[in-house]
């Protein structure tokens, strides 16, 4: 398969978008403003008044835009990739390339989006944006993103055109990001992909600068970001928002007439619509994907694949899925030998399929679903069974879940019922979603309150942290220690659900996804003794101690307070603003009171 598009030939080096790619070259100064603007222009563009380059504010959103055709000798190829000074690798084109198109047995006539998600090439250099950085600490820990990741939004159109020789016009327009922020996404690409397909490469350009001219995506703030003529009203969720709620404000200002489309969310799916076929047996998904278990979604279609398997991964929401998950996964991808190797156990990832090829490749591993088309909203599929793998022949086979699992908890029968009868009296599916989603949340939340209130008593007293001493460690976590608690304190306090709540805990703390939040949490931990270390140090009179040591020991400590100063930046403490202030002042009262030759010396190195 060949690939075009940053070469110098194919429609990605020509017209417009191929100007544009040169001119981004040849500005080698940090300028600010863009050939061709008019100075009103600049002063009207909030992204250029806070100092950002060309394409930063673009960039704070996408990585780029690719569009893929499918040529009769070269098969699928990148047509287009823009802003053209967009780095992707040959491997990362490559399946872009195979990701952007359902499988031939998909039949997708019309148009159809869906969600890929590929691993970024290992060597390629990271990119450090320090606004950026300054957002991620303000988002829930399932929002934040993966550096070692890409996601690409599709949308791909596929008509009957006579003048071709193939008889069909097949392409798709990606957008690839790395942010998580799947129903956003759908929605810019619903706005644009129509229009693109049309108008084709100048309009793609002028979509693309709309981008740029955006707010960052700065969680709890709402923004308006207008885009080929409207205006998008959404709100990204923070860490402080109560879950399972969603902050986004109504239409009732007479000013919020130019809204055109208000987001509830940026990253949610129809969640009922995706577990429908499997509403019964949603609890034990949730214990599948609790514990990291090697799951199959085998799909008609991308769509269903993509959506089913991203509302696996939100369903424990708000802990962070923390194993690999494909959304749509080919035989083309990168990693198909290292996931469907027989000579090692199945990893913990989660894997949507759609190719009948899978049916085989994949029969060895323990978790197989199997759906059929996704209904409606309205219409209710019947109820799939679960069914030993054994049955599992071909992707022809009936819908089911396909697994030998034995689930913890017992099942609870109230929601279900709830939900059933939902399905009997035509509940609309965003309100089946609601249900579903609180009862997943409160589910989730029941069984890792007992082990935040352990890990809390992992934290040492306050009164043990001095400020002539390195901050003390964290108690270890032992497992054994854990499971006491649970006799007073477990998820009976919270849960009506009974069964096997031990045994569900020592798997999950043996699991990728227990090791992804105790790591994240014993940061957090870290990072709060050392800012409470840091308040300490503050409160002493650092000026009269210097007053009893030596020279040495006075540029010892200066040069050590100026590392915290650097460090409380660096990684972002939740130290108090004037704290940080209190800091810089005793660190200017120590240099002042040393001799000249001294002062000089420190007043240049690290900042003060």
């Amino acid at each position: 398969m060949a690939l075009r598009g940053l070469a110098g030939s194919g429609p990605g080096s020509r017209g417009p978008l191929g100007q544009a790619g040169a001119a981004d070259e040849e500005r080698e100064a940090p300028a600010v403003v863009a050939a061709g603007d008019a100075p009103e222009d600049v002063e009207e563009d909030e992204g250029r008044s806070r100092g950002l380059l060309r394409w930063d504010g673009f960039s704070a959103w996408l990585h780029c835009v690719c569009v893929v055709g499918f040529d009769l000798e070269l098969g699928q190829a990148v047509e287009v990739i823009y802003p053209q000074h967009s780095k992707l690798t040959d491997k990362e084109k490559t399946n872009i390339c195979y990701l952007s198109f359902p499988d031939s047995n998909s039949g997708c006539l019309g148009d159809t989006q869906f969600c890929f998600r590929f691993r970024q090439s290992s060597g390629r250099r990271v990119s450090l944006h320090c606004l950026l950085d300054q957002f991620e600490k303000d988002l829930p820990v399932y929002l934040k993103k993966d550096p070692a990741y890409f996601y690409g939004y599709v949308y791909f159109r596929q008509v009957r055109d006579k003048t071709l020789k193939r008889g069909y016009f097949q392409k798709s327009l990606v957008l690839i990001s790395k942010l998580p922020y799947i129903h956003f996404f759908h929605t810019v690409l619903k706005q644009i992909a129509p229009e693109y397909f049309e108008k084709n490469e100048p309009y793609l350009e002028a979509a693309c600068n709309d981008v740029d001219r955006w707010p960052a995506p700065m969680p709890g703030k709402t923004l308006h970001l207008p885009i080929m003529g409207v205006v998008m009203k959404v709100r990204i969720p923070t860490c402080h928002d109560k879950p399972g709620t969603t902050q986004i404000v109504q239409l009732t200002q007479q000013g919020d007439t130019h809204i055109s489309v208000i987001l509830p969310t940026v990253h949610e799916v129809d969640l009922f619509r995706c577990f429908c076929p499997v509403f019964l047996h949603s609890q034990m998904l949730w214990e599948l994907v609790l514990l990291g278990e090697p799951l199959v979604v085998m799909a008609p279609s991308p769509s269903e694949s993509s959506e089913t398997v991203l509302a696996l991964v939100n369903c424990i929401s708000p802990l962070k899925y923390f194993s690999d998950f494909r959304p749509y996964f080919t035989i083309h991808d990168s990693e198909f030998k290292e996931y469907t190797t027989r000579t090692q156990a199945p990893p913990s990832v989660i894997l949507g399929v759609t190719n009948p090829f899978f049916a085989k490749t994949l029969q060895h591993w323990p978790h197989i679903i199997r759906i059929g088309d996704l209904k409606p909203a309205g219409e209710i599929p019947k109820q799939v069974k679960v069914k030993k793998l054994k049955n599992l022949k071909t992707l022809d086979s009936k819908p089911g879940v396909y697994t030998s699992y034995k689930p913890y908890l017992n099942r609870d029968e109230e929601i279900m019922k709830q939900l059933q009868k939902g399905v009997q009296q035509k509940r609309p599916s965003e309100a089946q979603s609601v249900i579903l989603r609180r009862y997943f949340l409160e589910l989730t939340q029941s069984f890792i309150i007992p082990l935040e209130r352990y890990v809390a008593s992992l934290m040492p007293l306050q009164k043990s942290i001095s400020p002539w001493k390195s901050p003390p460690q964290l108690r270890q976590f032992l497992p054994g220690e854990f499971m006491k608690t649970l006799e007073k304190t477990g998820p009976q306090l919270t849960s009506r659900i009974k069964g096997d709540w031990i045994g569900l805990y020592r798997h999950f703390l043996k699991s990728p996804n227990f090791d992804g939040w105790f790591k994240t949490r014993r940061k957090e931990m870290t990072q709060k003794l050392e800012a409470l270390h840091l308040e300490a140090l503050c409160e002493e009179d650092l000026l009269h101690w210097t007053q009893k040591h030596t020279e040495v020991e006075t540029v010892d400590l200066v040069l050590k307070l100026k590392n915290k100063l650097l460090q409380a930046d660096r990684e972002h403490l939740p130290v108090k603003p004037d704290t940080m202030e209190k800091l810089r002042t005793h660190i200017d009262a120590i240099i002042l009171a040393l001799p000249e030759d001294l002062q000089g010396i420190l007043l240049k190195t690290g900042m003060t």
